[in-house]
């Protein structure tokens, strides 16, 4: 790719490049490292990010070819809420997890991407996880973002990091907050106890979970949650916190700590609805409010509840509703 640089005036290059608005080059941090692997240069030269262009220069770009994929593309179900050449939103399903680690080489979300959109996601920023903007934990269910381009990907990533995408979810809770609605704000770090877990701490980083009950049972509550932070398990983290931990959490709670809450001739019954009808945490990511970083589009859209977690409520008010 060349370009002739016109401008009578001076500009840096890396910002002059971000401001042509071409699709392979999506991002200023891939300009930099374009520029850091000499795959751009000024009038044949080898240059830094900081170089000041001058009218008449000639830019001539090399754009790296993409890493193959070694995911293989399975054939896994997938409830496509809404799609558009850039981008892509599923209501993920329980149990499975989004991209492939160690210990889950297939089975996942990517390898039912790579399947159902036959290969067109993006693969710069992860090449292990091609489209995967941001995550769900394997047992969270509900939306979730996939971009189809590696721009589109920049491009959202730095909606979240901007705080621009609002994600709303739904939960239910073990005993009930104090407050009908509030904020908790504390600072999440990984565990010293447990590296898998993350906990509330003195460091770390600044997590803010707006909630409101939407739901009243004897014992339980729905909440509807705005994160305001994205950090990892933040709101299960959160509401174990405020001893209201989600029903069915056993990593930030545990079934004794469940029946602990409630009179003992109801423990049976919330025995057996974990046992045989919600057997994770239920949380549920159900709207997603965004303008859409390429086509400028107001984006709302929404997932119906699982049915699991669909029975527990019904479940929840039939045998504890306050007004049974």
């Amino acid at each position: 790719m060349r370009i002739k640089y016109s401008k009578k005036s001076y500009q840096r290059i890396d910002k002059f490049l971000i401001e042509q608005d071409i699709e392979e080059l999506y991002s200023r941090s891939f300009i930099d490292r374009l520029i850091s692997e000499e795959q751009i240069k000024v009038n044949n030269e080898t240059i830094k990010k900081s170089h000041l262009l001058k009218e008449g220069d000639i830019i001539d770009i090399s754009i790296p070819r993409k890493e193959s994929l070694e995911i293989e593309p399975e054939n896994i179900p997938l409830d496509f809420i809404w799609q558009d050449k850039y981008m892509a939103i599923i209501n993920k399903p329980a149990g499975v997890v989004v991209h492939p680690g160690a210990g889950n080489p297939k089975g996942t979300i990517v390898n039912a991407l790579m399947f159902h959109l036959q290969g067109k996601l993006s693969t710069a920023h992860d090449p292990l996880r091609p489209g995967i903007v941001h995550r769900l934990d394997k047992d969270t269910t509900g939306l979730l973002i996939v971009a189809k381009d590696d721009r589109t990907h920049s491009l959202l990533s730095r909606m979240f990091q901007e705080r621009k995408i609002q994600k709303f979810y739904k939960a239910i809770t073990v005993g009930i907050p104090k407050e009908s609605e509030g904020t908790i704000e504390t600072y999440i770090d990984r565990s010293r106890k447990d590296r898998k877990k993350m906990g509330v701490s003195n460091s770390g980083k600044k997590a803010v979970t707006h909630y409101k009950i939407l739901e009243y049972y004897d014992f339980f509550s729905l909440v509807e949650i705005i994160l305001e932070t994205g950090r990892t398990h933040q709101i299960r983290v959160h509401f174990s916190n405020i001893n209201c931990p989600i029903l069915g959490d056993n990593t930030y709670s545990t079934l004794k700590r469940t029946l602990s809450i409630v009179p003992f001739h109801y423990q049976k019954k919330i025995k057996y609805l974990l046992a045989n009808h919600l057997k994770r945490q239920a949380l549920h990511a159900y709207k997603l409010e965004f303008i859409h970083p390429v086509t400028g589009k107001d984006i709302k859209v929404e997932a119906p509840l699982l049915e699991d977690m669909k029975y527990t409520l019904d479940w929840l008010k039939e045998h504890f509703s306050p007004e049974s």
